[in-house]
């Protein structure tokens, strides 16, 4: 096949989203968001399957109501620098806020990884939809929604910048001319814009992939726009089959309109399979995992989540849905918006709701073996997903996956059956960027 297959670990301790109990599972130790160590065996589960990619989500405002993985986890860069030391080719993706640190901070920290990794290094982009975050930074308010995505986009580029401070051979280290660097080779970005005035240069050589890999998950009009902009690999929401591919189609089609090539933009849809011996024991488990979570009262605090941490226990739970749309403009905009108009069109109350954005659904990805590589070849054939991002609730769930199904996208020539680079960018298939004050001199002294 022309198309490979990628496959993502999304690595949670004792229990993200949908997870909340995870943390009374035995074979889950109650110190797992913490301990490198289960990270570590996590990372190389996933790399000894061949996997493309180990991530890792964060966000940085909590409350007594938030999942118990959320309430005490590691900051992502420190958690894969540590695990890059323990593997050699599986890319490492953490996640960053451009609303909340500063591009050069981010620069040197990412590229900081992507050197300790040997080129693994990718950067989820956020924005930050937790609206109490800015309070842990020194503001009275969340920024808007069209700010933040503004702020993101320049970060963007004022990070590249950045990491092309130094183009390859600048340090030539050469002892018989005294000469350790080439300073024609070192460039300052002297970056002014709305957002960010930013100097530079970076004070790190590139890397073996030249920059590490930018992801972000874009669903509003502005995140899609965003991530059609700079996005090499997108964190796709899901959906049912027709859902995703109504998005991988529109993805692709707006990078190509900015002159990118979409195969250089990966597609990697959530997944979290549930397995089995027989499709009727995995939908039993399903269910049972939905249950085992399905608490009313932390439904409702969790909701509160769309809509900047809001509280809706001092409502009436049998009343009309607050409409609660200012709240979402500087939360999470698109889900927030789409609860108050499914509310406001279907006449729901605010228990209905909950019930309603909580309601069982089994991932498409669940059944016996075989039928859960055959949804995953129908989403991968079919323009629905370059690849999933997985999510297991433990190590013996991964593992199943892993012995169960790998090995079964290998027969069927959809997955590698080794690693085909010694970095992310080489093992998505995507280009090693050209320093742009190379590629600047390059037709200068081609016309000279």
């Amino acid at each position: 096949m022309s198309r490979t297959l990628h496959l993502a670990l999304s690595a949670y301790g004792v229990g993200g989203p949908g997870q909340h109990g995870l943390w009374k599972d035995p074979r889950v130790p109650s110190n797992a968001s913490v301990d490198i160590n289960y990270y570590i065996r996590q990372a190389q589960t996933a790399e000894q399957a061949l996997f493309d990619a180990y991530f890792i989500v964060d966000s940085q405002f909590i409350n007594a109501g938030y999942p118990a993985h959320y309430l005490s986890r590691l900051e992502p860069l420190t958690l894969l620098s540590a695990v890059a030391t323990h593997t050699r080719h599986i890319g490492l993706i953490g996640t960053a806020s451009s609303t909340y640190n500063s591009p050069f901070n981010l620069a040197r920290r990412f590229a900081s990884l992507d050197h300790i990794s040997g080129g693994r290094a990718g950067w989820n982009v956020v924005t930050s939809f937790d609206t109490g975050t800015s309070r842990n930074y020194g503001l009275d308010e969340h920024l808007d929604y069209a700010t933040r995505y503004g702020r993101a986009l320049e970060a963007v580029e004022v990070v590249r910048g950045l990491w092309d401070s130094y183009e390859e051979g600048a340090f030539p280290a050469d002892v018989e001319r005294n000469l350790f660097l080439d300073p024609t080779k070192l460039h300052a970005l002297d970056h002014v814009g709305e957002h960010f005035r930013v100097a530079g240069p970076l004070n790190l050589d590139r890397s073996p992939q030249g920059q590490p890999v930018i992801f972000q998950a874009g669903v509003s009009e502005e995140g899609r726009t965003l991530a059609a902009h700079v996005a090499e690999g997108i964190y796709a929401p899901g959906g049912s089959l027709a859902q995703s591919q109504d998005y991988y189609a529109d993805i692709k089609r707006r990078a190509a309109a900015l002159g990118r090539d979409p195969d250089h933009v990966v597609i990697l849809v959530g997944a979290s399979p549930v397995l089995a011996a027989t499709d009727a024991d995995a939908h039993r488990l399903s269910r049972d995992i939905f249950e085992a979570d399905n608490d009313f009262d932390r439904k409702l605090g969790f909701l509160g989540r769309s809509f900047g941490a809001y509280d809706f226990s001092g409502h009436d739970l049998d009343a009309p849905f607050p409409d609660l749309a200012h709240l979402a403009e500087k939360g999470g905009r698109t889900r927030g918006l789409e609860i108050v108009r499914h509310a406001r069109e279907e006449g729901l109350t605010l228990r209905q709701v909950v019930e309603t954005v909580t309601e069982y659904e089994p991932s498409p990805f669940t059944g016996a073996p075989d039928t859960v590589v055959d949804a995953i070849e129908q989403w991968f054939t079919t323009g629905a997903a370059d690849g999933l991002n997985l999510r297991f609730r433990t190590h013996d769930d991964l593992e199943r996956f892993v012995a169960d199904v790998v090995p079964s996208l290998q027969k069927r020539g959809l997955f590698r059956t080794e690693y085909t680079g010694d970095t992310l960018r080489a093992n998505l298939g995507l280009p090693i960027p050209v320093n742009r004050y190379t590629r600047e001199r390059e037709p200068a002294a081609a016309q000279a």
